[in-house]
């Protein structure tokens, strides 16, 4: 166990946190819900660029990371989707979800194959990350109607054209190999 990794069971462990203080009945309790959510963002940049500048990097991080990361914000989409209960969050709360999965199976079968680095993490998917965790930072912290709240809905906009964009990239780098097994 390394410093890394334990801020990615950090990161796991702020989900239930999050889901609890989402439905406390506080006015404290959503600006905690999000300062709990940017915790966990940050430990996601930081659990890897302190894997990757210590030489920490283990299998079961390369694992357990990605899976904190999407469980996280699954999770907090899901919850962000009931509360704001309306199709323009829906839509791209469920265009990045469903790129998750495609992505994470994509990568499972091209690691199978030994393929892997063909489906790396590009630039786009890191701006995608960080517009997804500021757009749901946002929309964690502001009620809908705020003015906030609209600047945070625009923002998963964005990420979730990013998010397509990426997918689509991804698809052409193992498509090669996809179409090889067909």
């Amino acid at each position: 166990m390394n410093i890394p990794n334990i801020l990615t069971l950090i990161r796991i462990a702020f989900i239930p946190l999050l889901v609890a203080l989402f439905y406390l009945p506080f006015s404290w309790s959503m600006p905690l819900a999000a300062v709990f959510f940017a915790l966990a963002s940050i430990t996601d940049w930081l659990d890897g660029y302190l894997a990757r500048r210590w030489d920490q990097s283990t299998p079961f991080g390369a694992f357990l990371d990605p899976v904190a990361d999407k469980l996280m914000v699954a999770i907090a989409l899901a919850l962000l989707i009931e509360r704001f209960d309306t199709w323009f969050l829906t839509l791209p709360a469920l265009v990045i979800i469903g790129r998750e999965i495609v992505i994470s199976a994509l990568r499972e079968w091209m690691a199978e194959m030994g393929k892997r680095a063909s489906v790396a993490v590009s630039w786009i998917g890191k701006l995608k990350t960080t517009l997804q965790m500021v757009a749901i930072l946002i929309l964690i912290a502001f009620p809908p109607g705020h003015t906030f709240a609209f600047v945070g809905v625009a923002t998963l906009f964005v990420a979730a054209a990013l998010t397509l964009w990426s997918m689509i990239q991804y698809l052409r780098a193992a498509w090669p190999h996809l179409s090889r097994s067909m």
